[in-house]
């Protein structure tokens, strides 16, 4: 089990957008509000994330060309791999979430019995979108093809097709679909987990530097109070979705950095 720092990984990748470029900005955002001075550094769990051994960033990962999209992903699941390889937990920053099949590729192949929890308005199992397999509509799709993920659970999910519903049965996806939501609840998972964070997950109320808005999603507190129920060993994890073009404020690249200091707690409790 992977007992390592937590590590930022910047992925500025959005040519997998299928909407709106911007997310390829969002590592740069982040890293920023992360040290805005209107918080602080702690999280709730009272956890420095300034202190030594409790966070790590590692840069962002070079595309020699973007447009090579199997040589991106190539890119991310060695970069990712390489964390792992050197004890580290790695926590991605995107990019679109077509990042996420590299780096949930790089954690299934050295940890077996893998539970992929995954934050979104939209279950992104699309077989392929406009023409493409690799859109960031399509990373679950990719993985659970590859049999090497034991469990894929999606919570906040409010846009699924007639598509997406075949696909949700043939692949077993556990879906918590936000037409039933009644609060943050517990999570029987044993094993290692690798957590994917699409922050369209919350409501457009709460966050507007997003691509794809969907009404009725969760609150901030909701995803907070999910990850700190959180206490299945945590050994990967990415953010992604955050476009600082759709809002040229501050406000959502600070809700992206309090998910991920939060995220940061999580990877500490176990």
């Amino acid at each position: 089990m992977a007992t390592g720092t937590p590590t930022l990984l910047g992925a500025p990748y959005d040519l997998a957008s299928s909407h709106l470029r911007g997310p390829a900005l969002a590592p740069a955002a982040i890293r920023t509000a992360l040290a805005n001075p209107s918080s602080n550094s702690w999280t709730e769990d009272l956890l420095d994330i300034t202190a030594p051994g409790v966070l790590a960033d590692a840069g962002d990962l070079t595309f020699a060309d973007p447009s090579d999209g199997a040589a991106v992903r190539a890119t991310i699941e060695a970069g990712v791999g390489n964390l792992f390889d050197r004890g580290a937990r790695p926590l991605v920053l995107g990019g679109d979430h077509s990042i996420s099949y590299p780096a949930v590729r790089a954690a299934a192949a050295r940890f077996p019995g893998l539970t992929v929890l995954h934050f979104d308005a939209h279950s992104d199992l699309y077989h392929e979108f406009e023409g493409d397999p690799y859109s960031h509509a399509c990373p679950f799709a990719r993985v659970m093809e590859e049999g090497q993920v034991a469990r894929l659970i999606q919570i906040g999910i409010r846009t699924i097709s007639a598509h997406q519903r075949d696909q949700i049965k043939r692949f077993g996806a556990e879906v918590h679909e936000m037409r039933r939501w009644q609060g943050p609840f517990d999570l029987a998972i044993d094993g290692p987990v690798y957590l994917s964070l699409d922050l369209d997950v919350l409501d457009p109320a709460f966050i507007a530097g997003i691509s794809h808005p969907e009404p009725g999603g969760l609150s901030v507190r909701d995803v907070v109070s999910m990850l700190q129920r959180l206490t299945a060993p945590l050994i990967g994890a990415d953010l992604v979705e955050l476009n600082p073009r759709e809002d040229p404020s501050p406000r959502s690249g600070l809700v992206a950095a309090k998910l991920v200091k939060e995220l940061v707690a999580a990877f500490h409790r176990r």
